[in-house]
């Protein structure tokens, strides 16, 4: 650009900033300004202290000042998206961003955080302090993985991180009390966490186009979760039957799947394979008499636990293995027959979608089947998905 232009842009730059500073302005756009390095007039003197929003879409900006929080305290939302319907915002990005700075957990006010549409490939463990914080978008980067201390987020009720490259979910992200909304599109997810049915607030939960093989057994079992988008998750072939009652997307599901690319526990159903969580240990049927011992001493001590209202923690690694000792704390899941917590056993009985008043919604864009996982062959026998 030629430098007659830039010097007249730069003197634009500085008269907004300047009248931002001496009118005490809240909101100040700094959108389709061609710039490659944060403002340094932005962070001069103090007249800036009361700006609450700011917005810097559409640039070319790599990173973010350390002493952004320090000179402008007082910010509840901080925009650098792009937003563009799918398919064509995916190409374009906002700005350029990689990292975000661990300064940025100093803005205790900010409510609004939306880096879409950037490079970001990590997130500081520090935005675990941004405990105002309601909507975090960090929607089309290139993240692998979220921090745990995102789950230190109690006022988060957005949560956007579409068309990354997450592989997994963080645990913790169950603690983030006040979640609403969950958008995980067009990532590598191969599971969900159990522990996000847990999640008090959730109403809606997209996990369209991933790599998901099979689904959390309580999935659907809390009443505030009434929509759920798994739609081009070809592996998936079985959705659990707390689900039936919900709004689901499902389109795509259930693709021809070769045995050696998931190695996963599975029942089949005619010619319909339908895969497990890996916690699950056994596939019960209606000829089996009595629970595993395993099963039986899991169930016996979670109950006496909960009736004498002690604390899980204290037990050990040592009493029990890890892997069961997280169990205990959130189990594999509930009987959809009567609630009764299951951790190594399942008994599935499998609903397919073309049997269901559901199957004329699809039409055939589907070959998913509904699935109920019951504690035992009493509850597997009593079960209809329709009463």
């Amino acid at each position: 650009m030629p430098d007659g232009i830039c010097s007249v842009m730069a003197s634009e730059l500085c008269k907004t900033i300047s009248v931002a500073r001496l009118e005490k302005h809240k909101n100040l756009f700094l959108n389709y300004r061609n710039l490659h390095h944060f403002p340094l007039e932005l962070l001069k003197g103090e007249g800036l202290q009361y700006l609450e929003r700011l917005y810097m879409k559409r640039n070319s900006l790599t990173t973010l000042p350390e002493n952004l929080a320090q000179k402008l305290p007082n910010l509840v939302e901080l925009h650098f998206s792009f937003i563009l319907p799918f398919p064509v915002y995916r190409y374009l990005h906002s700005n350029n961003i990689v990292v975000v700075p661990e300064a940025i957990g100093s803005l205790v006010k900010l409510q609004c955080l939306d880096l879409s549409d950037n490079a970001l490939e990590i997130v500081c463990p520090e935005i675990g302090r941004l405990r105002a914080l309601r909507h975090l978008r960090l929607a089309n980067n290139q993240l692998q993985f979220l921090p745990p201390e995102v789950g230190d987020l109690k006022e988060l009720q957005t949560l956007d991180i579409s068309t990354n490259r997450l592989l997994t979910l963080p645990e913790r992200l169950h603690l983030c009390l006040s979640l609403q909304y969950l958008t995980v599109d067009r990532n590598r997810l191969w599971y969900v966490p159990r522990h996000l049915c847990q999640l008090p607030s959730l109403n809606e939960l997209s996990m369209a186009g991933n790599r998901l093989a099979f689904l959390p057994l309580d999935l659907g079992r809390s009443r505030e979760l009434q929509y759920v988008y798994v739609d081009n998750n070809i592996h998936l072939k079985g959705l659990p039957s707390y689900l039936y009652n919900k709004v689901i997307g499902c389109s795509g599901c259930g693709a021809p799947i070769q045995v050696s690319e998931v190695k996963l526990l599975s029942f089949s159903s005619g010619q319909l394979t339908v895969f497990l969580p890996a916690e699950v240990k056994a596939i019960g049927t209606e000829r089996d008499r009595v629970l595993p011992l395993q099963e039986l001493a899991m169930r016996r001590l979670y109950h006496t636990c909960h009736r004498s209202r002690k604390d899980l923690n204290f037990l050990s690694p040592i009493s029990l293995p890890r892997s069961l000792l997280e169990l205990l704390h959130c189990p594999l899941g509930h009987c959809h027959r009567c609630s009764e917590p299951m951790f190594t056993i399942v008994y599935p009985k499998l609903f397919p979608l073309r049997e269901t008043p559901m199957a004329g919604l699809h039409q055939g864009r589907t070959t998913v089947s509904f699935v109920a996982y019951c504690c035992s062959t009493q509850c597997l026998q009593t079960f209809d998905l329709l009463s």
